[in-house]
């Protein structure tokens, strides 16, 4: 018979924070070729259902993720298997790393195709991904082949190099801030002068070609840098760059010197406002690390007693006392030790009303302390902060393209090769057939190229994708990527979990209903004593009315939990059962071995829309505790916004009881309930609902991890309280604020709109072009002017998602 091994994942693979990473795929792999092994899978945290695991260590009761191992025990032992996947997982992480790496560079709109091509030629990368409007490369790379010093000297010779803090660039000169501006205002002035040299009877052409020549190497400086690095390397990118470069050598040629450097400066002038205008969005998300403060004041204990001393708050350690004076930003993660005082975790959370905090109370680092004082126990140190996985995660997102920018690249590579053919055909059939001169067919063939580069066609979906991530980001959303940014604006039914996102996930007890003979308190002694090792919030619930009645709890014994039925243990020497009436109806007595008086409270409380869990010890049957959740005061008004922004179904799961559910749907105005749910149950329903149209599945991101993982779209609640919430959804409501999710669907259909805008719009300028240049109706000078500012409008356009909010609410 297989039985199951469960590791806490961050201990096998430490370092790896996502559980969708490869390293994770990786180590699975290598586990499933072992003899004995079954199946391996990921878990995370305990079922909404009350328990979703078999027996798991105590150790292990707090943990997110886990490894899960089913084996052969015939085959393998359980000693071997622990010490196989600890093997395992030190290979893939001795092996296997991950960067994310921002770089600054002067270059065209599809240089990020170039970065990525070179990264992935060197030996020993195995993924890269690169975003160059929001200057961020992604590589996951073999430690044994290459390393991280290599990956970045190979980014510094295509170009790019990497990216310096803040405060670093405000010590640079003009000049390194404002390179590619530099480069073109050279360019223009070369223009101007040789064009009014080139009017002067009394001066030699040679002196005005002389300048031009000037112009062209300053208006191509940067390009023909990278052609020339690509031919040294034996191979040429059809791209942009190659069509500009041509077309400017084209104009020369013939002679048009003026077009020519009109071309280069225009589009190196275009090059650089363009940069400027994506700086915008950049600044947006890079801003994020700029929140928390860079030192931070440390209670040390000295010979003369407690002392503040302040230090850079790299040298902050776990554990460690801070001190946060009123109206300071908080350095770390921790829990407030002393002191009240009302906190600003907008930054971080995007809440708009500040959060009282006392002692117990967890803060974030980037948030604003109020008037009061407080001292922190630090939880997370530099690197591990909430704010930090933010950052990271953010970082990564821009990486990750949308379904419509992954369409642009292919028409990229297939359009700008066809561009340079049709371009010979321009250049040599209407000269052989006798319909243009030569010069007239290779001018308008010069005209050609730079009507058919697809400069905003590059630049629209990845600009409006950074200033859509950003926007969320800074109001507390956090969207994993381009395709989860359409593919949330494209969502039509919302399924969600009831505790937690519906109600306000802290049930209470309601009703103590016990058995003829058995008093309240024996009631709550023996459900309380079973229900103090989980984690669940009905046990918590429980545990809460037994403190508030001073009930002396017992210890129990070892905790055996019944798939999505409830728990079971011992107490006082007897066996101890707390859980729904179904684990009951499922036992070898069946049925008819439940107390009549029993089932007729189960059935009362239910209809009242209580959760009911019936307790028995030993062969006595004590009774049945009613509890219940209220809705969240803001729910009902959030659903009718959710409809407002375009969600014409609402879905709850839940694994309550059908009464429960139904009155609380009922309550809030959920269109359908789906109660009684299973884990699988759960998975179903997302199945079947996205059958009728697209499903974004919301709960808390640990315990709805396979409703999350099936879902067109998985957002999670409350990622700013736990680290899972963050890795395991496509998006994460940072606060446990529901009104942020209507502003992040808003957000993503406006998003939508705006990549659509600008692929028509694009698309429209390349035809339109291409029509009126090939027929002679425009020069290159007018093609460029229009050329770059369509790219500009396209930017723009996108930046607009920097100021989006929700209508008629305040994002």
């Amino acid at each position: 018979m297989p039985e199951m091994l469960q590791l806490d994942l961050p201990l096998v693979l430490p370092d790896v924070s996502d559980a969708q990473d490869a390293c994770v795929a990786r180590m699975i792999s290598l586990l499933e070729r072992r003899p004995g092994v079954t199946r391996v899978h990921v878990a995370r945290g305990s079922d909404t259902d009350h328990a979703d695991r078999q027996s798991v260590p105590a150790e292990l009761a707090a943990s997110d993720a886990f490894l899960c191992l089913h084996y052969d025990p015939e085959q393998i032992t359980l000693e071997t298997l622990q010490q196989v996947a600890r093997a395992a997982g030190a290979d893939v992480t001795s092996r296997y790393a991950h960067a994310v790496l921002r770089f600054r560079a002067v270059a065209s709109e599809d240089s990020g195709r170039r970065i990525e091509a070179a990264l992935r030629a060197l030996h020993g990368v195995t993924a890269a991904v690169a975003n160059f409007p929001g200057q961020v490369v992604r590589v996951e790379y073999d430690r044994t082949l290459t390393d991280a010093a290599t990956i970045t000297r190979l980014l510094e010779e295509t170009g790019a190099t990497p990216d310096v803090s803040a405060g670093a660039r405000e010590v640079e000169n003009w000049y390194a801030r404002n390179t590619e501006l530099a480069w073109s205002l050279a360019s223009g002035a070369f223009l101007t002068a040789g064009w009014l040299v080139s009017r002067s009877a009394s001066v030699p052409d040679v002196v005005s070609i002389a300048c031009f020549v000037v112009a062209y190497l300053f208006g191509a400086l940067d390009n023909v840098g990278h052609l020339l690095k690509d031919l040294r390397k034996g191979h040429v990118h059809f791209n942009i760059d190659l069509l500009m470069v041509v077309a400017a050598v084209g104009a020369a040629v013939i002679g048009e010197w003026v077009e020519g450097a009109l071309l280069l400066f225009l589009f190196s002038l275009g090059h650089a406002l363009e940069h400027y205008a994506l700086g915008r969005a950049r600044h947006a998300i890079t801003a994020l690390t700029e929140l928390a403060p860079s030192r931070a004041t440390v209670i040390r204990d000295t010979d003369a007693g407690p002392t503040e001393v302040d230090v850079p708050v790299a040298e902050v350690r776990q554990g460690d006392r801070v001190v946060i004076k009123p109206a300071v930003r908080f350095p770390v993660d921790g829990t407030v030790k002393s002191g009240t005082s009302s906190v600003n975790q907008a930054p971080i959370t995007g809440e708009s009303v500040p959060v009282e905090k006392g002692v117990g109370s967890l803060i974030y680092a980037g948030s604003v302390n109020g008037e009061g004082a407080l001292v922190v126990t630090v939880t997370a140190v530099v690197g591990d902060r909430t704010l930090d996985r933010v950052v990271k995660l953010v970082a990564e997102a821009e990486t990750q393209k949308a379904p419509t920018q992954r369409f642009t690249d292919r028409f990229e590579r297939v359009f700008v090769p066809l561009v340079l053919i049709a371009d010979v055909v321009v250049i040599i059939l209407p000269s052989v057939m006798g319909w243009w001169t030569w010069t007239e067919s290779f001018y308008r063939a010069m005209a050609l190229l730079v009507a058919a580069s697809p400069c905003a066609l590059a630049l629209g979906t990845p600009a409006a994708v950074l200033a859509g991530i950003a926007q969320a980001a800074r109001k507390g959303v956090l969207i994993k990527g381009g395709a989860h940014l359409e593919s949330l604006g494209n969502i039509d039914i919302l399924a969600r979990d009831k505790t937690g996102t519906i109600t306000r996930g802290e049930p209470s007890v309601t009703d103590l209903l016990p058995a003829d003979g058995v008093a309240d308190t024996d009631l709550l002694r023996v459900s309380a004593a079973v229900e103090q090792r989980s984690q669940h919030p009905l046990a918590r619930a429980i545990l809460a009315e037994a403190t508030r009645r001073s009930v002396t709890v017992p210890v129990a014994g070892d905790l055996v939990s019944v798939t999505g039925r409830g728990l079971r243990s011992s107490v006082e020497g007897a066996a101890a059962d707390v859980g729904r009436l179904l684990m009951f109806e499922e036992e070898d007595a069946g049925a008819a071995g439940i107390p009549a008086p029993i089932r007729a409270d189960v059935e009362r409380l239910e209809h009242r829309g209580r959760t009911t869990m019936v307790v028995r010890h030993g062969t006595r049957w004590l009774g049945v505790i009613g509890i219940a959740d209220e809705p969240r005061a803001d729910v009902k008004q959030t659903l009718e916004r959710l409809r407002a922004v375009g969600i014409r179904r609402i879905v709850m799961l839940t694994g309550d009881n059908a009464g429960v559910g139904n009155a609380v749907g009922a309550a809030v105005g959920i269109d359908e309930v789906r109660a009684g749910l299973m884990p699988e149950d759960k998975v179903t329903a997302i199945t079947e609902l996205a059958a009728t149209g697209r499903v974004a599945m919301l709960g808390d991101g640990v315990n709805d991890a396979p409703a999350l993982a099936h879902a067109t779209v998985g957002i999670a609640m409350g990622g700013a309280g736990t680290a899972a919430a963050l890795e395991t959804a496509d998006v994460a409501l940072m606060g446990d604020d529901l009104g942020r999710l209507p502003f992040a669907i808003g957000l993503s259909r406006q998003s939508r709109r705006i990549i659509a805008q600008n692929l028509a719009l694009s698309l429209a300028v390349i035809a339109v072009l291409i029509v009126v240049t090939v027929g002679g109706l425009v020069g290159i000078g007018p093609t460029v002017i229009v050329h770059e500012g369509s790219t500009l409008v396209v930017i723009v356009n996108a930046l607009r998602l920097l100021r989006y909010s929700e209508p008629g609410h305040l994002a």
